[in-house]
């Protein structure tokens, strides 16, 4: 959960109190995908907003790790943002609002490249 949300929207205590009560125990075991449909749920964003406005908050976070790995510059980020677009666009209308029993993935080749997690995070932060 990103931590903004229970700052920002004080006027939802449920949130305020679930970040207290992950923050106490020291346990924080949310998957961000969940989270933020909760958020919006609260927010009372409906449904076409929300999944808009995760994939772009992804395509954006994808780009910024590759500009901060120098694997693209700002500009370079920018041109590939705008780019992506119609595709992210078009990966949207495919998935949207498939039931939850649906909404899972595999991906064996990530699986296997996340065990090199802690170089990229060396790469990422050490530099």
């Amino acid at each position: 959960m990103r931590v903004a949300a229970a700052l920002v929207y004080s006027e939802i205590p449920f949130l305020k109190s679930m970040r207290e009560t992950s923050l106490s125990n020291g346990v924080v075991s949310f998957h961000h995908a969940p989270i933020y449909g909760l958020i919006c749920g609260l927010l009372r964003l409906d449904s076409s907003t929300s999944q808009r406005a995760f994939m772009f908050f992804t395509m954006r976070d994808v780009i910024s790790a590759a500009t901060r790995l120098n694997l693209v510059g700002p500009l370079g980020a920018a041109v590939l943002q705008h780019h992506i677009a119609p595709i992210s666009e078009a990966i949207l209308n495919q998935w949207k609002d498939i039931p939850v029993e649906e909404a899972c993935q595999t991906v064996p080749l990530l699986d296997i490249v996340q065990g090199c997690h802690s170089y990229l995070f060396s790469r990422l932060f050490c530099s």
